[in-house]
């Protein structure tokens, strides 16, 4: 049984998604604050949590960053903010999708279930990606050059991991922009895309102005140009 964790303040809301998700069939633990969400994850192992954005003694961005320092726990912000770069930013450190309030009981099910889906895919992988001097390990969802670990967001690992698992191949920025929502509504328009290829072009890339692994396609999009192994 899946375990998750709701971090809401709204008693009634939380206690009709809090029913909702026990109706789906899973275990659910609510918490209320930062603090307590935070006693929470550090005392239980949860599949998913579902985070509140605006709380009384602090703020969902601030959970989200203490759980993705010691796991790689799916995290889903549920909030009133709607606009893009409360969605850009929560998504940016680590958050792996993002509803508005009001929203359908039924659209946040769905939302949990492709995460846990996500998730199990995941955890079924036990190889690593090879290119040069670029490494992907899929398990542990780390990215090393020269052997040295690169600090990566969710979603420059996203656009890494659709790089290189489709080497030699152009990808149109709708492409890439529906890859890294995993075909939900896409945020992002795209200036904002390129402003991840180019924070991930500083990260790979030997010398970003001259780029040998992620060339741009004029009028196209952009492409991986090196070969790519697994194992």
């Amino acid at each position: 049984m899946h375990k998750i964790l709701l971090v809401e303040d709204d008693e009634a809301l939380g206690l009709a998604i809090e029913f909702s998700l026990k109706n789906e069939g899973y275990e659910v633990v609510r918490a209320t604050s930062v603090k307590e969400a935070k006693y929470q994850f550090d005392n239980h192992t949860f599949d998913l949590a579902i985070l509140d954005i605006g709380l009384p003694d602090g703020n969902g961005y601030d959970l989200c960053l203490h759980f993705k320092q010691q796991n790689d726990t799916s995290v889903i912000f549920l909030t009133a903010l709607d606009e893009e770069a409360n969605i850009v930013m929560g998504l940016d450190i680590g958050g792996d999708d993002y509803i508005t309030k009001p929203f359908r009981v039924k659209e946040l099910m769905s939302r949990v279930k492709v995460q846990l889906r996500k998730q199990a895919r995941l955890e079924a992988y036990s190889k690593i990606l090879t290119s040069e001097n670029i490494q992907l390990d899929l398990n542990l969802i780390k990215c090393y050059k020269d052997q040295e670990s690169i600090p990566l967001t969710n979603l420059e690992y996203k656009l890494l991991l659709a790089f290189m698992t489709n080497a030699h191949k152009a990808l149109t920025r709708d492409e890439l922009l529906l890859k890294i929502t995993d075909n939900d509504e896409v945020f992002f328009d795209e200036n904002t895309l390129s402003v991840y290829i180019r924070r991930l072009r500083d990260k790979v890339e030997a010398d970003p102005k001259k780029p040998q692994f992620i060339v741009t396609e004029r009028g196209l999009g952009y492409r991986w140009s090196k070969d790519v192994s697994s194992k």
